[in-house]
């Protein structure tokens, strides 16, 4: 009898699990059909430049009056801009930052844009798109094909998607088919896009009434500057501040060759202390000698990577003096 027992009750405890294990879950009985079967891959959204995410930062932080939108051409982008804190200025710098700063960049682009209105100036400091030399890496496509079963409902979307036809991407947006695009052309669309920005930035300076328009590049974006002047060659910029001047990875020609090309009033500071800079600076100055350029003055500083404000002011005190005595008005 206690064997019978036991067994019954290890029947019943039996059909108890079976109907736990078959009874459907909340979210399969609110299922639609088909979704149970398969699950579809969530896409991962694609990050936005990193330039994006500092000028959105700057958006927040910033008083909206120093906020300027600029057009350049299909996209937008954050520029700074101060009025100079005098009667009559002298003009506008328009500041360029290198590829590891934005528009308020500490090292130096920011310390300047708010230090050069009381000096006459207005100060314009721009956001830069990311370098983009380097193509993406290819997506491994095998895998995709392997993960989802051919549909033949799918064949025309799946060739409309091969279309070669390319579309703009959105203002940051990488294209996901990297193997379409060469890296000398992801190279010459950084170049347009770069240019594009300066092309608004000298728009909006013009717009101000600025009397003399001045480029002032820091790191790379001495480089952006210095090409800029050389290749489109504007009759109302005469001016060029370079200030720890770097050649971005991957672009050329090499600054020294630029140099020697430069038809305006050129002032180049760098700072002594690295003898990789020393050297970069050497050939700059031999190639504007080989060009007899009157107006290209070189400026050795010393680096004080301990005293940041001291640093930054002997900066804005350097690059002061040279706009009173070596500035050149357009036209001249």
């Amino acid at each position: 009898m206690r064997l019978n027992s036991l067994a019954l009750l290890g029947v019943c405890l039996f059909c108890t699990a079976t109907s736990w294990a078959q009874e459907p879950t909340e979210d399969t009985q609110n299922a639609t059909p088909g979704e149970t079967e398969t699950s579809t891959p969530s896409e991962r959204p694609l990050l936005p430049e990193r330039s994006v995410s500092d000028a959105q930062a700057l958006e927040q932080r910033l008083d909206k009056r120093e906020q300027q939108i600029l057009q350049a051409g299909a996209e937008s982008f954050l520029a700074l801009w101060l009025p100079a804190n005098v009667g009559e200025p002298s003009g506008a710098v328009i500041l360029l930052p290198g590829d590891v700063e934005n528009a308020n960049g500490a090292a130096a682009v920011g310390p300047l844009r708010r230090k050069l209105p009381d000096a006459g100036w207005h100060s314009l400091s721009l956001t830069l798109p990311d370098p983009d030399g380097d193509p993406l890496p290819l997506r491994d496509a095998s895998a995709d094909t392997a993960a989802v079963p051919a549909d033949p409902a799918n064949t025309e979307a799946a060739s409309a998607a091969d279309d070669p036809v390319q579309t703009p991407a959105a203002d940051g947006a990488q294209p996901t088919d990297s193997s379409a695009i060469s890296p000398e052309q992801r190279r010459q669309a950084h170049v347009d896009r770069v240019m594009a920005r300066i092309d608004a930035a000298i728009a909006f300076a013009n717009q101000q009434q600025a009397r003399e328009i001045v480029l002032l590049g820091h790191g790379s974006g001495a480089y952006w500057a210095a090409r800029y002047l050389s290749e489109r060659q504007p009759d109302n910029v005469q001016n060029l501040l370079m200030v720890a001047a770097e050649l971005p990875d991957g672009f050329a020609p090499p600054l020294d060759e630029m140099v020697a090309q430069l038809a305006v009033a050129t002032g180049d500071f760098f700072y002594k202390d690295q003898a990789t800079d020393r050297t970069a600076a050497l050939k700059r100055l031999q190639a504007s000698k080989r060009a007899k350029l009157p107006t290209y003055i070189q400026v050795s500083m010393k680096a004080l990577p301990g005293n940041l404000d001291v640093q930054q002011e002997q900066l804005y005190r350097r690059l002061r003096g040279w706009l009173t005595q070596h500035i050149r008005a357009a036209g001249s």
